[in-house]
């Protein structure tokens, strides 16, 4: 079947079942160009907690759609590929961080919502890579365990006076960049800003002239009146950034900067997901209620330090 032909009977069907498609930014461009909303992880969940859609089709990673599901436990979600995993998320799971909790009495968790359902429910507060350092800093605690994300941890470490406990984890796709790619690309195009994702190598992210999250580099090519960029993240945002800013250049800090697992999910899998009702996320309602505490913690505790 065409593209095309997939996409007029995806969106037939996302009307018929009073359905909302989202997509993460890393998607696919023929996913990304019919989806009701894009954007962030965290951001789609809460956005989509705000419709009055009876299902949510969430094309991503399964992290994502058990945060729409916390966020949205009368919806019902549904992952269109079942081996959409996170490899990062899935590097820390409950029994290790009640370990290294029993480690650490008395210090604050603060969980990347690139975590699986029962780490959250373990978690005091969640944080996304756009603000991270305000939660750490306004976390009630001198000491915080920080999962699963040893880059972003790092990075948060250089703005807070606290003592940071951060877990071996990473994202396979950000962590193979390499400081000899971006310096051969600044010479390359000089004056290109380098926007960079968080969760790339400590080494790599010393070299941005930006770090932030996908939509902040989105946002920020947007208004930023340079016409080149190197893009320091999975090559699923150039969808985004070519179309809000078609004029412009962008160039990708890695050869093959590619998640494997954003790529899994098909407009085929959305549409038989919207017919067979496929994959739905099922939680037990103590887990989403645990869960679902330190992710409202974060909008809380994001309010007050000014990311709302």
């Amino acid at each position: 079947m065409e593209i095309k032909e997939l996409q007029d009977r995806i969106r037939r069907l996302l009307k018929e079942k009073n359905a909302i498609m989202l997509a993460h930014n890393y998607q696919r461009a023929e996913i990304q160009e019919i989806a009701d909303l894009t954007g962030d992880s965290y951001e789609l969940s809460v956005r989509a907690s705000k419709t009055d859609a009876d299902v949510i089709v969430f094309c991503g990673v399964r992290f994502m759609a058990e945060s729409a599901k916390i966020l949205s436990p009368g919806k019902t979600v549904l992952l269109p590929n079942a081996d959409a995993g996170c490899p990062m998320a899935d590097m820390i799971d409950a029994g290790e961080l009640e370990r290294l909790k029993s480690l650490h009495p008395g210090a604050c968790v603060v969980s990347y919502v690139n975590t699986n359902a029962d780490v959250k429910a373990l978690s005091d507060v969640c944080c996304t890579s756009s603000n991270a350092v305000d939660i750490v800093r306004a976390v009630p605690a001198d000491r915080v365990i920080f999962v699963p994300d040893k880059n972003l941890g790092s990075y948060v470490r250089q703005f807070v006076d606290k003592e940071m406990i951060v877990w071996d984890g990473y994202c396979p796709t950000h962590h193979h960049v390499y400081p000899e790619e971006i310096t051969l690309l600044k010479q390359k195009y000089p004056g290109a800003p380098f926007l960079c994702h968080p969760e790339c190598r400590p080494e790599v992210v010393g070299l941005a002239d930006r770090v932030t999250s996908t939509s902040g580099i989105i946002r920020f090519a947007r208004e930023d009146p340079h016409t080149e960029f190197i893009i320091g993240t999975e090559e699923g945002i150039l969808y985004q950034l070519r179309r809000n800013s078609p004029e412009k250049r962008f160039i990708l800090a890695s050869h093959g900067f590619v998640c494997p697992n954003m790529k899994r999910t098909r407009l085929e899998d959305v549409a038989a997901a919207l017919e067979e009702g496929r994959y739905e996320i099922k939680l037990s309602p103590t887990t989403i209620e645990k869960a679902r505490v330190p992710l409202e913690r974060m909008i809380d505790m994001g309010i007050a330090a000014g990311q709302k």
